[in-house]
């Protein structure tokens, strides 16, 4: 067996086109990168049926076991007609590959536009959806993949950034202090809410990850599936001032406890939540910059300026979460 890559430098078309010649599939050359940062994705065009898509998983990010956890939630949730986009079985029925050292799994191309979040029907439906994936993801636990907690998305970011010296000296000390604040924030907001339980998760529902057609919403993308609160699911479709954010949870949980009982005390979470997102995604960006592609597509990470402006956003956090939790009317 082929050692993993460390990189995706040698990751040519050529190599992704030899790929799927291992498993089976022959391309006809046409190569379309998606947008997508972590892994690799492309959809390759086919000579005998329509085009699939190829995900080549960043090297050394996930255990095999993980990604095959991932695949085995994914595929759970196609068995009870969730509409999910599942890696597809391909050689000896496996769904995870490897060919020079790069792991990968293929998809089939589902298309489909942005959720039109404003609509009250579509947040609805998009509930209904969610509260689906949440009845099966709270029947198992993941063993291989990791739980969404203060840890994990705070202390261990947090450290990564003050010790690998991304933070510019002049605002060391400020974004030390605040940073400290917000998560001594976060530690209250989990206080308030208690023991609340944690299920499998998509793990990354914003929009992006949603794609509409006339039959509704498909979720794609389970890379960041882990176990945490439910309310992670849903915090990433709010948006706007309290009122609308209050309106659009209510239409959310309108649908999604149809399905699936949700605990109120998980709203004391939300800002919190969003607090752990912000510290985790500037150490998200700074454990990646080394790879070219990096710098290339976030030129203003690291300058001043966004020091300045991640000081300023963990201090409205800190407030923000001092205040009262959204209620759903």
């Amino acid at each position: 067996m082929n050692t993993i890559t460390s990189s995706f430098s040698t990751l040519t078309p050529d190599t992704v086109l030899d790929a799927l010649d291992s498993v089976g599939l022959r391309g006809d050359g046409r190569l379309l990168a998606l947008n997508s940062y972590e892994n690799r994705v492309y959809q390759v065009g086919m000579e005998d049926g329509p085009p699939l898509v190829a995900k080549f998983y960043r090297p050394q990010r996930w255990s095999d076991a993980a990604i095959l956890e991932e695949h085995g939630f994914v595929h759970e949730l196609v068995e009870r007609e969730i509409p999910v986009v599942p890696a597809l079985a391909l050689t000896d029925g496996k769904t995870l590959h490897q060919f020079d050292g790069f792991r990968f799994a293929v998809f089939a191309k589902h298309g489909g536009r942005a959720p039109e979040l404003e609509d009250r029907a579509t947040l609805e439906w998009m509930g209904r959806f969610i509260g689906r994936i949440h009845a099966i993801g709270a029947l198992a636990p993941f063993r291989e993949r990791p739980t969404l907690d203060i840890v994990t998305f705070g202390e261990e970011p947090r450290d990564f950034l003050l010790a690998h010296g991304f933070v510019p000296d002049d605002l060391l000390s400020a974004y030390r202090s605040v940073v400290a604040q917000a998560l001594d924030g976060v530690r209250r907001c989990f206080e308030r809410a208690g023991a609340v339980a944690t299920l499998r998760l998509h793990g990354d529902c914003h929009s992006g990850n949603v794609l509409w057609t006339d039959a509704g919403p498909h979720f794609v993308d389970f890379d960041d599936s882990r176990m945490g609160p439910a309310v992670q699911d849903l915090w990433m479709l709010l948006s706007g001032e309290r009122a609308d954010m209050v309106r659009q949870l209510s239409d959310l949980l309108a649908g999604y406890e149809d399905f699936y009982d949700f605990d109120p005390r998980e709203l004391h979470l939300i800002e919190a939540l969003r607090t752990l997102r912000l510290i985790h995604y500037a150490a998200w960006l700074a454990r990646r910059w080394d790879d070219p592609a990096f710098p290339a597509a976030f030129p203003w990470f690291n300058t001043q300026r966004y020091w300045q402006d991640r000081i300023l956003e963990l201090r409205e956090q800190v407030a923000l979460m001092d205040e009262p939790p959204l209620w759903s009317s």
